[in-house]
């Protein structure tokens, strides 16, 4: 007979001798990637290598911490990396409506932004002065005047050759006319129209000749006048730029000279040069077509991202990784009712501060942002950042906007998710693996031994110290990496997920202050784990008492043929529990089908169906070996009323179809939980501390515990780590549990009946209960061979009588 499990054997205690400290405070800090060897070396790869696609994906489960782990490495990693230069956007003389970016050392950006400012409040006030001083006023009246002259000195040229010839240059409101002169030695007066007519025939012929060629070059002077007039133009603008020049000349060959090696700078200091002297007009005019203001907004520097204060790579961490969040926006202003927007206007995404360091993304985050995904892929094919809307990524609108030049990119994205997540993008997106070649997983466990008890240790008070939480005694360090085995659900294994062992220390703190301790003990600890149980178990509790009111039928002692209590566990958030399920089978003649109820009102899944095919070809397999299975059977959970899965009820089940054929009782007192495989051997199942711990609140609620037993896989005792009342019971001899390797043994358990061993034949001891399962299949392979007879003559009598009536 298989023997009980000792204490020892359901919980691995972490003994305070191991700890050669008195309090968590003494020992150093520990880096928290300890134990993730694999994950740390993927991590130095993926940011050592700088080829294109090696971006890193850092798989974990929630809990693991990512954020803070990969975020401290790669704060630790950037800071011997140089820091990265300034991005600045400036205005395009050229093509407003494509701003030129510009990089900087780090720190020139902003010293850059501080002397265009200053230059331009000094040319505010320098320029208007210029123009406003006298000298600049006397030169350009003397231009004036001095054109005015010419343009005069033209027409009395040819007023004085009309008077030599006898004719007069009249101005009029209409311009110039001729006109004869007065005789009587009057020159000056105009002949009338009659005394015109009096002058002889020649006379008048000669004046209108002499008219016609005046007229003439007079229409030569006129036409003169807008090419002086242009002269003068001309002439101004070179006074203007002679005296723009001088005020602006000074100013930015200080600056030419402060940043001459810096060829982006000198190009824009050109630039801005030759728009002053461009536009002289914008200083000159009442009314100009462009504002100075205009003329000086053009000067300034956007500057993208300030890296003056930035120690080594920038590491980046961006919550909302939407499409704008990552390249950037271009933000614009009202005027007039009008969207207005330039240059001074564009703003930074996550991919520019980032640019030259690391970008740490959340993957679904990434996923479930419109846009955003494909926005990250487009940008690392291409290797520069384009900022722009999503409407003018996907040509959704078509107004005119600014098209800012593309920053050239060099960024490693670290992206953080779930491992389904991860096989899902390999499996479904064909460019994933081309963009994200390096795999970080991080361990969700870590091995249990003396050595690594001690980095754990350190690694709990670098968890408190870095909360500021009290430190620990040696007692309260061993209940948490107790409480970190039950999480792993394995006496060799300690969990990795830093959430829940800070969460714990967290709480822990509290009832310690609460209890006004100075130090977390073993009580708080478990205090802790104990509240945050009893928060979440409304509903286990509600559960378990459907079970102790009978509402739930469950039975605890005696014995009842094709009838066993199974194992359950419910999952709900982060809270699981267990709790038993009366499982019922029927066994009578018929054509070898196992019914699964649960499968035919589709409440089965498909592990479970399996599970259901496996058991039938076992039995059909030990007892039947040479002859048909003639059985009809049939399995159920009790009141389940809603979906079954997995396969660790089909120990429970091979039970109740044994007990259900040889009509043999089974101890009610028994719950049975493990799979098995064809050849009866059982399988390990998960969630063993949860179901034997529901099994033992149902019955202690009861009041019935007196020799109550869990029969579990031999194979998942390693597993166990049970609450301190089960181990007290277990060592009061009132609850039990047995591992097991084989369904027989689980039989001879449940039945208290000798198995048997089969012969060379297959055959078992008539006495055994196997051998009663064979008497059993044999009288119904009888039943059913004789109900096939007594059809076969039916048929044939029925045909005989068919053939006489024809």
């Amino acid at each position: 007979m298989v023997e009980p499990l000792g204490v020892t054997q359901v919980f691995q205690a972490c003994s305070e001798e191991a700890f050669a400290f008195e309090v968590s405070s003494e020992l150093e800090s520990l880096d928290l990637l300890a134990g993730h060897e694999r994950a740390r070396e993927a991590l130095a790869f993926g940011t050592a290598i700088r080829s294109d696609g090696f971006n890193l994906f850092v798989l974990g489960q929630p809990g693991h911490g990512k954020h803070s782990l990969v975020g401290r490495y790669l704060t630790e990693r950037s800071s011997n990396d140089p820091a990265p230069p300034d991005w600045c956007y400036l205005y395009n003389f050229e093509d407003p409506s494509v701003p030129l970016y510009l990089a900087l050392p780090p720190g020139l950006g902003r010293q850059l932004r501080r002397d265009i400012e200053e230059l331009t409040d000094e040319l505010r006030g320098a320029i208007p002065a210029v123009f406003e001083s006298d000298e600049y006023q006397n030169r350009l009246q003397e231009m004036k005047q001095a054109m005015s002259e010419r343009q005069r000195d033209a027409i009395e040229a040819i007023r004085r050759e009309a008077r030599e010839q006898g004719v007069l240059l009249l101005s009029t409101h209409n311009g110039f006319t001729f006109a004869p002169a007065g005789g009587d030695g009057d020159g000056d007066k105009m002949l009338s129209p009659e005394e015109y007519e009096t002058l002889p025939k020649e006379e008048r012929e000669r004046i209108e000749h002499t008219v016609e060629i005046l007229q003439r070059k007079l229409t030569q002077t006129i036409r003169r006048m807008p090419r002086l007039a242009k002269e003068l133009r001309e002439q101004v603008q070179q006074l203007n730029e002679e005296v723009l020049e001088g005020a602006i000349g000074a100013p930015l060959a200080e600056l030419e000279e402060r940043y001459q090696d810096e060829k982006g700078v000198i190009a824009h200091l050109t630039a801005i040069r030759e728009a002053i002297l461009q536009h002289a007009e914008a200083f000159t005019a009442d009314d100009p077509e462009i504002p100075p203001e205009a003329i000086f907004s053009r000067f300034y520097l956007n500057l993208l991202v300030d890296n003056a204060d930035t120690q080594g790579a920038p590491v980046i961490y961006q919550d909302l990784p939407g499409h704008q969040h990552l390249v950037g926006r271009i933000e614009h202003h009202v005027h007039n009712g009008t969207l207005l927007t330039d240059f001074s206007l564009i703003r930074a995404g996550a991919l520019h501060r980032a640019n030259g360091g690391y970008l740490v993304l959340d993957i679904r985050g990434l996923l479930t942002q419109p846009g955003a995904w494909e926005t990250l892929k487009r940008v690392l094919h291409a290797g520069e950042i384009r900022t722009e809307s999503l409407e003018q990524a996907y040509g959704l609108i078509s107004t005119v906007s600014l098209e800012p030049q593309p920053i050239p990119l060099d960024v490693k994205i670290v992206l953080l998710g779930e491992r389904l997540l991860y096989y899902l993008l390999c499996e479904h997106d064909p460019e994933f693996l081309e963009l994200f070649k390096v795999q970080v997983d991080l361990e969700d466990e870590l091995e249990r031994n003396e050595e690594s008890l001690a980095l754990y240790a350190r690694m709990i008070a670098t968890l408190a110290r870095e909360a500021a939480l009290a430190p620990l005694d040696r007692s309260g360090v061993a209940a948490t990496i107790e409480r970190a085995s039950r999480l792993a659900d394995d006496q060799q294994r300690l969990t990795a997920r830093h959430r829940d062992l800070h969460d714990l220390l967290m709480e822990a703190d509290h009832w310690a202050s609460v209890a006004g301790s100075s130090v977390i003990q073993r009580e708080h600890v478990e205090k802790a784990v104990a509240q945050q149980l009893w928060r979440a178990g409304r509903i286990r509790e509600r559960s378990h008492e459907q079970i102790t009111r009978g509402t739930l039928m469950i039975a605890t002692q005696g014995l009842v043929v094709g009838q066993v209590n199974g194992l359950s566990v419910l999952a709900l958030g982060d809270f699981a529990f267990g709790q038993p399920t009366r499982i019922t089978a029927t066994a009578r003649p018929g054509h070898g089908q196992v019914v699964d109820i649960e499968r035919e009102a589709r409440l089965g899944g498909r592990i479970h169906s399996k599970a259901v095919m496996i058991l039938s070809r076992y039995l059909a397999g030990r007892y039947a070996r040479e002859a048909p299975l003639s059985l009809s059977a049939s399995l159920a959970f009790e009141q389940s009323y809603g979906g079954i899965e997995g396969d660790s009820a089909s120990v429970s089940e091979v039970c109740a179809l044994v007990s259900a054929i040889t009509r043999v009782g089974l101890d009610q007192a028994f719950a049975v939980t493990g799979s098995i495989n064809q050849h009866g051997e059982v399988q390990a199942v998960g969630g063993v501390n949860e179901k034997i711990e529901g099994f033992f609140d149902v019955c202690r609620a009861r009041g019935e515990l007196n020799g109550q037993a869990v029969i579990l896989p031999a194979t998942n005792v390693e597993h166990l780590m049970l609450k301190r009342e089960v181990r007290e019971a277990m060592a009061a001899g009132t609850f039990r549990i047995y591992a097991v390797r084989h369904v027989d043994e689980a039989l001879a358990l449940l039945t208290g009946e000798t198995l048997g061993e089969a012969d060379a034949e297959g055959n078992f001891p008539a006495e055994s209960l196997n051998g009663r399962v064979q008497a059993r299949l044999a009288a119904f392979q009888a039943v059913v061979k004789a109900a096939s007879s007594d059809d076969e003559e039916d048929a044939a009598d029925g045909g005989e009588e068919g053939g006489d009536a024809s």
